[in-house]
Parts: C-alpha cells; sequence; structure tokens
C-alpha cells in the first residue's frame, strides 16, 4: 500500500482553547479512487466545501485527515465522493477513531 502525503483540514477562524483538533487516518482500500471528501458535526445541515486537498485518494493510498473546525463535539457526518460516481455516507465519532477505512 501507498502511503500518500494528505492533509486535509477544516479551519475556521479562532477555535475555543476547549476544542481539540480530530486527526485521522484515511485508508482507500476500496477499488475505486475517493475525489472528494466533505465532513461535517452532525447536528450540522450544511456540508460546507470539499476537504481532500489533493486531487484523488486513489485505491491503495492513504493519508491523514486533520479537522480542526473547533466544534467540542466528536459525532461527524462523512461523504465520500467517489470518481465511479458513488456517494457513500457515514457517521463516526471521531474522537476515539486512529483509522478509517473506505471498502468496497
Amino acid at each position: 500500500m501507498r502511503t500518500l502525503s494528505l492533509t486535509v483540514a477544516i479551519a475556521l477562524l479562532a477555535a475555543p482553547a476547549w476544542a481539540e483538533d480530530l486527526t485521522f487516518s484515511l485508508v482507500n482500500n476500496s477499488s475505486v479512487n475517493l475525489i472528494e471528501l466533505y465532513v461535517a458535526p452532525h447536528a450540522s445541515d450544511d456540508w460546507g466545501d470539499n476537504i481532500l486537498t489533493v486531487d484523488a485518494l486513489n485505491s491503495g493510498e492513504s493519508g491523514t485527515v486533520t479537522i480542526a473546525d473547533g466544534e467540542a463535539t466528536c459525532d461527524y457526518d462523512l461523504q465520500f465522493s467517489m470518481d465511479n460516481g458513488a456517494v457513500v455516507e457515514g457517521r463516526q465519532n471521531l474522537c476515539d477513531l486512529d483509522t478509517y477505512t473506505l471498502h468496497d
């Protein structure tokens, strides 16, 4: 598996001192390339912008995701857009997550 130097971040103005950045490894073990990644607090109705900072996280690659949005929440909604047109959504507690792996 190739490791891609990838850092994606949501950086909003000033974060309160009590909020910590959430960081996890994203592994693409699917057979298709990831081309867009959206992350939003579960309570939000807005996905915001694509936070993938590379053209694609190809099949077999991995990278680091950092969410520095100043939120004091652990529950996030994730939306993955793949290059074959598939869109995968999920909800995840990111506070206790070390690695998120995409599979077919």
